[in-house]
């Protein structure tokens, strides 16, 4: 099934382009349909010589080469990409993946034209090592087979999610998106708690990191919901119920809201911007809506 979705052309080779590429080899894609393109020479040869996949001479070459594109690049650097396959996209119509942060499906529109194959996705960090999550928004033009190839190379990358509406892509953001930061802070916090009541630093963070392990697996594997999980440890008159009094106190659970709240806003005006647009595009979407 995973070769039904043909050649698959990564534009860009930075650290989450090769985890695409290591993600797809890993789960069983051939290397031989995945191609790549970077500026970069040396780096992307040394994706050649380390994963077996082939390397195009330049954005268009790949893009008519093949039926899935990635837009693995950053923000600032969408505009002169996009310019560059723009005849190329017109002329094969392959599904696109765009993973440029911020970079909204209308302004990708008004360099490439509207009917795209377009999906729209958000990732978070722990897809470079295959354990992250993905959210994605599908333009109107995908057909069920179009998602289907999204999910199955997105999956490569950890578990995949659907949103309905694009804007909803700034609240996952703020969630999956900046939650590694929040949950690598906290795991931080118990491993400093542990050194300071005794425990020596190696097994402070050893413990920190399993139980947050193991809890998240709780919570997936069981179906129950964390109050009810987090209760089944807290005892009457114990120490877990000590323990959360004072987070209680301290206002942890309405500073995690917050967090996700002020992350999503942040993402929603880092969008209004996120790349420079010429005055013809600009003028292009003030029409379009």
């Amino acid at each position: 099934m995973k070769q039904e979705i043909g050649i698959i052309g990564v534009i860009g080779a930075g650290k989450m382009g090769e985890a695409l590429i290591a993600g797809l080899i890993g789960s069983g894609f051939d290397a031989g349909k995945i191609m790549a393109y970077d500026p970069d020479a040396d780096r992307v040869d040394k994706m050649r010589n380390e994963y077996g996949i082939k390397v195009q001479k330049s954005n268009p070459d790949l893009v008519k080469s093949s039926d899935v594109v990635i837009l693995a690049v950053k923000p600032q650097q969408m505009d002169r990409v996009l310019d560059e396959i723009s005849s190329s996209v017109r002329v094969k119509n392959p599904v696109l993946i765009s993973i440029a942060a911020g970079v909204k499906t209308e302004t990708i529109k008004a360099h490439l034209g509207d009917n795209l194959r377009l999906a729209r996705v958000m990732p978070n960090t722990p897809a470079l090592i295959r354990e992250g999550v993905s959210a994605y928004f599908a333009c109107s033009g995908m057909s069920i087979d179009d998602k289907a190839k999204v999910e199955m190379v997105l999956a490569a990358l950890g578990r995949v999610f659907e949103v309905e509406k694009e804007d909803l892509l700034d609240a996952v953001t703020g969630l999956s998106g900046s939650g590694p930061a929040y949950v690598f802070m906290m795991i931080e916090a118990l491993a400093d708690a542990g050194v300071k009541m005794g425990l020596t630093r190696k097994l402070a963070q050893d413990l920190a990191v399993q139980t947050f392990i193991g809890s998240a697996r709780m919570v997936q594997l069981s179906g129950k919901h964390p109050a009810e999980l987090k209760d089944m440890v807290a005892s009457p008159g114990g120490t877990t119920i000590a323990g959360l009094s004072v987070l209680e106190q301290g206002g942890m659970r309405g500073l995690l809201i917050k967090a996700v709240e002020s992350a999503t806003i942040r993402s929603r005006e880092l969008g209004g911007g996120s790349i420079k647009k010429d005055k013809k595009v600009e003028r292009r979407i003030r029409r379009k809506r």
